[in-house]
């Protein structure tokens, strides 16, 4: 239907919401009601996801006199789903680009969302990436989908020795040591700590008894006794096992505590065999519910 000589006014009229700096308006080309409804929500999502990028790339916030990212949204309230993308330069060589809602309840969020990556790259950037390339941003940008990306890349060096461009073995050891989202234990955290409980001679050319040249923690309670050098890479073993399970919330640190009180424990062998045990299940109880909900 045509809009009314007052309507056109309105919307004419109508103040875009500006946000990051200037990176990011949203103008309404729609009634008053669903610009109060659904401007500055959109104009939040679309500042969330830059702020994600800023804070991935480790970059400053720029400042914009004109925006990088214009999102207009119509008037269309069904659930149509349409994204209208058109980049764009400045006579200043600026890039930016304009994205245009039809509906901005039917919008296709992940579309919008690619489209947004798209924009902010080429606004903050100045370039122009793929398909690909937005979607190894986007990932880069979460916290959750990182972590999955960076333990899928250790787990082909670890198990098929593969490498990505440029990095080395010790940069792959680093990754495996590092915590890559604080407070959180994922399987491969819980499957790098695990492969850690085990222990080793100073010297290779002097395994424990003359003849182990590994042994886990219960193969070590037997050991003990008869091996010093057993109790010795029980005691060396605390900080290393430290280093690897700390920073992964309660229950791993839970866990991490109770082997290194095992292993001290060991170290010093003044409890019976059974007792150590007895620390020793608890600690792997401990382990096996880190995963647990």
């Amino acid at each position: 239907m045509a809009l009314t000589r007052a309507e056109i006014i309105d919307r004419f009229n109508a103040v875009p919401v500006t946000q990051l700096d200037g990176l990011v308006q949203v103008y309404g080309d729609c009634p008053a009601d669903m610009r109060r409804e659904y401007q500055l929500p959109v104009a939040s999502f679309t500042s969330d996801i830059c702020r994600k990028l800023y804070a991935a790339e480790r970059k400053k916030h720029l400042k914009f006199a004109d925006p990088g990212i214009i999102v207009r949204i119509g008037d269309v309230r069904t659930n149509m789903t349409d994204v209208v993308v058109r980049p764009a330069t400045r006579d200043s060589g600026a890039k930016f680009t304009r994205i245009y809602l039809p509906s901005p309840s039917g919008a296709d969020l992940g579309k919008f969302r690619h489209e947004v990556v798209r924009a902010f790259y080429r606004a903050v950037d100045g370039v122009d990436l793929d398909d690909a390339g937005v979607t190894r941003k986007l990932r880069e940008s979460d916290p959750v989908t990182r972590v999955e990306d960076i333990q899928s890349e250790v787990a082909a060096w670890r198990e098929r020795g593969e490498y990505a461009a440029d990095k080395t073995d010790e940069d792959y050891l680093k990754m495996l040591r590092g915590v890559h989202l604080p407070g959180v234990a994922t399987k491969d955290d819980v499957k790098t700590f695990a492969s850690r409980l085990f222990l080793y001679p100073e010297f290779y050319a002097m395994p424990f008894c003359g003849k182990y040249r590994s042994c886990s923690f219960r193969e070590a309670i037997l050991l003990a006794g008869k091996d010093p050098a057993v109790r010795f890479a029980a005691y060396v073993k605390v900080q290393p096992l430290m280093l690897f399970g700390q920073g992964h919330g309660d229950k791993m640190n839970e866990a991490v505590e109770a082997y290194v009180k095992f292993l001290a424990e060991l170290a010093r062998f003044k409890l019976t065999g059974e007792e150590l045990l007895k620390l020793l299940d608890d600690a792997d109880a401990k382990l096996k519910g880190v995963l647990e909900e």
